[in-house]
Formats: structure tokens, C-alpha cells, sequence
């Protein structure tokens, strides 16, 4: 009987839609061995923010597979199926779903695939010159590859930070507990979709509705998501593999300028919310619900008798605005940074600005065998833009991986129809996109 450990083609660490995309991509490859931990007892996706009105910013046929394998028994055309709600949802004439039902769609194909371990937490990650040491609190896993999906560093103001967690907190603990806002004045920080999320649950919880809101934002306005037509190129397999070609120090610049496509509002929350202020205000007669800063920056928290004293300071210069109430909630993003979990590989990763440098195949480049390699999912930002952090290319990305630790392609994760020329730079892709090569046309 053989003692020698063994080695698996891929350990997955987190399993959110990222990681459940891999393996569910990978779950018809016969010979392919993978695993896939988190330290969840069960799949759950932003339980903190699930709130009932929340829907998805992405048409529901972008899921785990649909896109690169719509035959895959893990689409959500099949949980449809399954369910016997296909001609509902078809009847409700939805392109978009609640986000609640995003997630049961997610935990349906968690629980049919066979190689999640939940309740399993990963501890560190190293490299023992033949295989990468996978340690966690079941024990030490050997793999030949490691796919990172642990999600990203929820981001307080500096002000923030260090104050009574059941009076400030991040916008993800929302609902992680019972809380009642009745009667209280409330800050929400972060002019978002997280943002106006929970200003709009505030807003129509009528048993718990506070008693005033104060939404403060950097932004100029409360900016809708711009999901127009060509904009929505930019969530095209074509577009990220042109943003990965420019050039290292024009991207973030580019991020930048094109930033309400994926950090807008719907504005179908945006309607919601000025409909609901017009009702409060105008229809039952009550004082303003919700006072609206922009191009406010909140500078400074201070207990006070009354209360938390809020600083915010406008962005254009002038007197600051203060504030008293008794809860913050910031809805202000995550950090994009490296995985604690890569620390133990740090001294072999590239860095740039302290950050790994991601491939074109989403993995990291270090100094280790090139058959062996470190994938990320949902870190790559700064590499493939906007639509990195975004739903839309979840299946693609994961296709791009299979492929790489497949060694052969799979999944057809080449161009596909544009109406814009999307051409990698220097690339010899360039010649697929002239005029004839490929027929015209939306994906």
C-alpha cells in the first residue's frame, strides 16, 4: 500500500461564485483532481447585505457556466428547470434577478458538486520545492496548482476605524445581527449601490425606519450605473484581453474614467429611493427623511453626549458640515490587495507597487516551475479592468483558468462578435478583429 501523499491537479481556497465556477467547469474533466475549501459551514454569498429589495446588476444568463458551457449541468437555465420556476421568472419578464435568488442558485450547485469542504479554514500557503503546501485545520493538502477566491478586504475611513463596532461598522454587517434603527439617526457612507441599497431598506422598513438619514458621497451626484449598449463592451472577453495589453501605467487611469460602468447605481434603486423620499415628504407629510451630501468627504467621528458628532468636509473646499447621530454605516468598498494567504509565497511573487503581477491566464507570476502556478479570482483589477470584480465575466475567467490547467483549450475562450474593435495590443489577435473576420454585431 502506497504512503506517498496525495497530490492534487488543484486545491480552490474560498468558495464563492468564483471559485464554484472553476469547479464546476472542472467537475466533467475525468483524471482531474481538485478540491475546494472555505471555512464556511455552508455556501452563503454577502449575507450581510442580502436585503430583500437587492437585485443583481448582470442578465441571470451570466452565471458559473452558461457562457463558455451552456450545456453544463450547473447552469442556472437548469436550476430553473429543477425548481419548476423557468416559465415564472420568463413571466415576470426579468432579465436581472434578486439577488437572494442568485444565491440559492449558487447553493444548489454547491451542493451538487462533490469536492467542496466547508467548515475547513485555510491557514497559509507555501512552496516545498515540488508541490505547494496547502496548511489548514484539517490538515496539510499538496497541490500541484492553487486557484485564490477568499474575496476582498471590506475598506472603513481612517476615521472610522476603532469605534464601537455596534455604532460604526462596515455596510457587509448590515444584517450579519438583529438591529433596530427606529428613532435613530443613522450616516450611511458611500455613494455606491451599496450605499443606496441600504439608504433604500432604511428608507422602507417601516416598523424600524429612522428617524432621519444622513447619506453622505465624494461624488459630484448619485450616479447611475451606466449599462448603455456599447459601454457594456467593456464586460466582453475581447475588451479584458485588450485592457491587459495596455500599457502597466495607463490602466489605472482608465479604470478610473470608466468607473460608473461597474460602480454605478441601478437606476432602478435610484427611482425607488427618490420615489419613496417624495411619498415620506410630500404624500404623509414627514421632514426631510434623508439629508443627501455631495462632494462630501467624512473626515472625523467624535463621541459626544448626544451621540457620534460626523465631520464632513466638501470636496471644493469651504466650511465643514457636522452631523449628529447614532449609528455610521459605511458602504465604502474593499481593498484590492494581496491575499494573506500568498504571504508565505511573497518572496517569489513579481510585485508592482507592492500588488502580484497576474497573467494573462489570471495567474501570478513567480519564480517557481511554470507547470505549477498560483491562480487568482476577483484580484486582478489593475490587470483586466472594470470587469474583473463584476459578475459578467465569471464564467469566462474561469474557462481561461480551466484551460491553462488543462494544457489544452477546453473552453473556446477566444474573441467573440463586437460591435467595437477590441485589439490587444501587439497582439496577432489584432488581424481577427478587421473588418470580415468576425460577423458584426452584440455577443
Amino acid at each position: 500500500m502506497s504512503t506517498t501523499p496525495k497530490i492534487y491537479d488543484l486545491v480552490g481556497v474560498g468558495i464563492g461564485p468564483s471559485n464554484l465556477s472553476l469547479a464546476a467547469l472542472t467537475s466533467r474533466e475525468p483524471g482531474f483532481s481538485a478540491v475546494f475549501l472555505d471555512r464556511k459551514e455552508a455556501f452563503d454569498w454577502h449575507p450581510g447585505l442580502m436585503l430583500p429589495d437587492a437585485e443583481m446588476q448582470v442578465h441571470f444568463l451570466k452565471d458559473l457556466v452558461t457562457p463558455v458551457d451552456p450545456t453544463n449541468p450547473h447552469s442556472f437555465l437548469a436550476f430553473l428547470v429543477e425548481t419548476k420556476r423557468l416559465y415564472r421568472l420568463l413571466v415576470t419578464g426579468r432579465s436581472k434577478v434578486p439577488r437572494r435568488e442568485f444565491e440559492q442558485y449558487c447553493r444548489w450547485a454547491s451542493e451538487r458538486l462533490d469536492n467542496l469542504r466547508f467548515g475547513v479554514t485555510t491557514e497559509n500557503i507555501e512552496w516545498d520545492g515540488s508541490a505547494f503546501l496547502v496548511h489548514t485545520t484539517d490538515g496539510v493538502l499538496r497541490a500541484r496548482n492553487v486557484a485564490t477566491g477568499t474575496g476582498l478586504t471590506p475598506k472603513l475611513p481612517q476615521c472610522a476605524v476603532g469605534h464601537d463596532p455596534e455604532q460604526v461598522f462596515h455596510a457587509e454587517q448590515l444584517l450579519r445581527r438583529p438591529r433596530d434603527f427606529s428613532g435613530k439617526r443613522v450616516a450611511v457612507v458611500g455613494g455606491g449601490q451599496s450605499g443606496a441599497e441600504v439608504v433604500n431598506h432604511l428608507l422602507t422598513c417601516e416598523t424600524q425606519r429612522p428617524e432621519r438619514i444622513v447619506w453622505g458621497t465624494r461624488r459630484a451626484n448619485l450616479l447611475p450605473l451606466d449599462d448603455s449598449p456599447f459601454v457594456d463592451e467593456l464586460f466582453l472577453p475581447d475588451y479584458s484581453r485588450y485592457f491587459h495589453s495596455l500599457p502597466e501605467g495607463e490602466r489605472e487611469e482608465v479604470v478610473q474614467r470608466l468607473r460608473m460602468a461597474s460602480d454605478g447605481i441601478s437606476l432602478s434603486t435610484l427611482q425607488a429611493i427618490y420615489r419613496r423620499l417624495y411619498d415620506l415628504e410630500l404624500l404623509e407629510g414627514s421632514d426631510r427623511a434623508c439629508r443627501v451630501l455631495l462632494d462630501q468627504h467624512l473626515t472625523a467621528l467624535t463621541r459626544t453626549p448626544q451621540g457620534l458628532r460626523t465631520t464632513w468636509q466638501p470636496a471644493r473646499g469651504g466650511e465643514p458640515v457636522h452631523e449628529e447621530v447614532d449609528v455610521v454605516v459605511c458602504a465604502t468598498g474593499y481593498e484590492h490587495g494581496m491575499s494573506d494567504l500568498l504571504l508565505g509565497l511573497k518572496d517569489r511573487l513579481a510585485l508592482q507597487h507592492g500588488l502580484p503581477v497576474v497573467r494573462s491566464d489570471f495567474s501570478l507570476e513567480w519564480d517557481g516551475p511554470a507547470g505549477n502556478r498560483v491562480f487568482v479570482q476577483n484580484a486582478a483589477r489593475r490587470e483586466f479592468g472594470v470587469a474583473d470584480p463584476n459578475l459578467s465575466l465569471l464564467a469566462w475567467r474561469s474557462a481561461v483558468i480551466a484551460n491553462s490547467l488543462l494544457g489544452r483549450e477546453r473552453y473556446d475562450t477566444g474573441p467573440v462578435s463586437t460591435a467595437l474593435d477590441w485589439e490587444p495590443l501587439g497582439s496577432d489577435e489584432a488581424a481577427l478583429r478587421r473588418p470580415g473576420a468576425v460577423a458584426a454585431g452584440r455577443a
